[in-house]
């Protein structure tokens, strides 16, 4: 089949000009002005703009959490994901004791639903010599990414000799390391001290994970990367304090990148202070006003390399159901911990949120281009992640992931046009100046305005070779 996009205006990671493209077999097969074809199906995007599809680097969907289940699966959220512009996912795969053969073939049968293209990054929460000699197995999987903790005693953590093992079989074998930066020790006295006190409403989740420890944990990561001469991926940077430090390091030639997320350009810890803080509750929290303006800075001047979401959707009151696709579903969440934050589910939904909300509010308000907003939505994640020029690219040859995005297009944004399995949205009432319009996944419409057009089974996993440091 034959489609032909006629009439648009291309905006890539490095340029922004006039041009038709045609799609065949799935791929980008030509680009130019005026294309002489004859095909199957034809748009005019007289008007709009043509974006590549975004690149989630950080999802987490079907992840067990304390007594449920984060409430989108590789359905729900991979259809939230594409009308929001986004046709790649990556998720993280937790390691059961049967080993990573066993836990990725768990992960990959929950997939089967799939909506968009999608892979997998390892979470390394055991580090013994046995799993050292098992990690390079990962890439004969398609999968070059381990995720380690610096935070989560006794369920996650890894200690830093670990990690600087893990560090030098990275490096070994052409993979990549990302690092959650938190301080556990000083979060687990802390939430102690905390609790001890009485204290259990939600801002204290955020007042018991201290911005200073993310800080220094960064940059003890940085260093841990140095001195193993392996390139690290630092994720979800919230705190202006470790823009500082990636500035620091990469600096110095540190093989150091950074990814942060809407929710820490945009919320303050005082939010999770109003009655519905629990809405809020992620790890690491948010910051201040100073933080965001801060990670602004960084987008702005090019030090950090990638926005993700870290989506990790719950319901707000899971005891009430809602209506998702005509049938009612209630799924616990955040309500478990309505006397205990410790109890409340971290996370928060994203991943249709991230590009309507970035262009609105990061590139119409002049603090990135728009060629600096395909760069961190789609183009640098998947070269950090062994995906370009398949994914992240307006080339022939590459995949016919295309957005169509209207930047003319006004809505008042929230649960109304959510496709979040869950019952709230943080941007609710958010007045929004460009949105996708048309969604092609490998060259098949599946957003077409309001109208899914998609079906579970549609992705494909991707398997991921060697990276790039950016």
């Amino acid at each position: 089949m034959k489609t032909l996009i006629k009439n648009g205006t291309l905006v890539t990671a490095s340029d922004t000009f006039l041009a038709d493209i045609l799609i065949e077999d799935e791929k980008i097969s030509r680009i130019g002005l005026n294309l002489e074809v004859a095909p199957d199906y034809q748009v005019d995007a007289t008007g709009k703009l043509i974006l590549p599809g975004g690149v989630d680097p950080h999802v987490h969907l079907d992840l067990p959490m304390f007594d449920t289940v984060s409430s989108d699966d590789h359905y729900t959220g991979h259809k939230a994901a594409a009308f929001g512009g986004t046709t790649t996912a990556m998720d993280f795969v937790v390691l059961e004791n049967d080993g990573f053969s066993h836990s990725v073939d768990l992960w990959m049968k929950k997939a089967e639903k799939s909506a968009i293209d999608y892979s997998f990054h390892m979470n390394l929460t055991r580090f013994d010599e046995t799993i050292a000699k098992e990690i390079p197995s990962l890439m004969e999987m398609g999968i070059q990414t381990l995720k380690v903790f610096t935070a989560y005693n006794g369920r996650l953590r890894l200690d830093d000799g670990s990690i600087f093992k893990a560090l030098q079989i990275a490096r070994d074998n052409g993979m990549l390391v990302m690092a959650h930066c938190e301080n556990g020790d000083v979060i687990e006295t802390l939430t102690a001290q905390t609790l001890a006190e009485g204290r259990t409403s939600p801002i204290w989740h955020a007042l018991t994970r201290p911005a200073w420890g993310a800080v220094e944990s960064s940059l003890r990561m940085a260093a841990m990367a140095e001195q193993a001469d392996a390139p690290v991926y630092i994720v979800h940077m919230n705190a202006g304090g470790e823009v500082d430090m990636l500035q620091y390091a990469r600096e110095r030639g540190v093989k150091v990148m950074g990814e942060t997320c809407p929710q820490y350009l945009f919320f303050t810890l005082d939010h999770l202070g109003q009655p519905d803080g629990a809405k809020w509750i992620c790890s690491p929290p948010m910051r201040t006003e100073i933080d965001n303006a801060r990670l602004w800075e960084g987008l702005s001047q090019g030090i950090l390399q990638t926005i993700g979401t870290d989506h990790c959707p719950f319901y707000y009151d899971g005891s009430r159901p809602i209506v998702y696709e005509g049938g009612e579903i209630a799924i616990p969440g955040k309500e478990l911990g309505r006397d205990d934050f410790t109890k409340i589910p971290n996370g928060l939904p994203g991943i249709q949120d991230r590009m309507p909300i970035l262009w609105t509010y990061g590139v119409n308000a002049g603090y990135i281009t728009p060629n600096q907003f395909v760069a961190y939505t789609s183009t640098n994640p998947a070269k950090i992640f062994g995906l370009y020029p398949r994914k992240g690219a307006l080339i022939p040859g590459a995949d016919a992931d295309i957005v169509i995005w209207d930047p003319e297009r006004r809505i008042k944004y929230g649960t109304a046009y959510s496709h979040q399995r869950t019952d709230y949205n943080l941007y609710e009432g958010w007045e929004l100046s460009g949105y996708p319009e048309k969604v092609f996944l490998r060259g098949k419409l599946i957003v077409d305005g309001d109208a899914w057009k998609g079906k579970r089974g549609d992705g494909k996993f991707l398997k991921r070779g060697v990276g790039e440091v950016l």
